[in-house]
């Protein structure tokens, strides 16, 4: 159950992230489209792109933040702290119990909580003091490789139970999803824009989805 509820708003944060990124690369494809002349013909510098259409045009990053899709750093920030601290919470939980009651199922479970917990507190902190990505990027490739035989256990010890196999199937999709993330971050591949879209999806399907339906009693771990 306390796993459902971590489930719940992982994907919440992750459809959240996912609207983040695509704003941020609309943003950004705003301002790279500004042609030189224009900026020229406004009577500013060639390397500031500020205005499209010459004299009198609004500011290309003022266009891209008037687009519900683009969310500030911080805010997006508060929800990802948020959900790293039900996480972190919630993993300590297992944790204990794994510690005090010699349980290798709870201690399993605390430990691959926190690889997603962790992984929420610092993209939050990267938000908030506006800072490079690339570290984190390197460490998403390790969730990534992790989650591979994590979703392989999962389904050989499923027994046919349905909310463990969405689980084991889920297992892949976000190594595919933290993949992506480090091939966006650690090599600065230009895909923000088919990541966020992928991260909605996978907010929706992976986490919330099964994270409400045993909440709701249709499925049980």
């Amino acid at each position: 159950m306390l796993l459902a509820v971590v489930l719940l708003y992982v994907g919440a944060v992750l459809a959240v992230n996912g609207i983040w990124l695509i704003g941020q690369a609309r943003a950004a494809e705003e301002v790279e489209r500004v042609p030189a002349h224009a900026a020229a013909a406004a009577g500013e510098p060639a390397d500031v792109p500020s205005s499209v259409g010459g004299r009198g045009a609004e500011p290309a990053p003022a266009r891209a933040e008037r687009s519900p899709l683009f969310l500030q750093n911080r805010e997006v920030a508060v929800i990802n702290i948020f959900t790293g601290f039900v996480g972190v919470v919630i993993a300590l939980i297992f944790l204990v119990q794994g510690a005090v009651g010699n349980n290798l199922a709870s201690a399993r479970s605390g430990g691959f909580i926190l690889l997603f917990a962790f992984t929420y507190l610092w993209v939050a902190f990267n938000q908030y003091l506006d800072a490079g990505g690339r570290a984190f990027g390197w460490y998403c490739l390790f969730v990534a490789i992790t989650a591979i035989p994590a979703g392989i256990y999962t389904l050989q010890n499923a027994n046919g139970n349905v909310a463990l196999i969405w689980l084991g199937i889920n297992w892949f999709a976000w190594a595919v999803l933290w993949g992506l993330f480090w091939a966006l971050l650690a090599l600065e591949l230009p895909i923000a824009r088919p990541t966020g879209w992928i991260t909605i999806v996978e907010g929706v399907a992976t986490s919330w989805a099964l994270g409400f339906a045993v909440l709701i009693g249709v499925f049980s771990f």
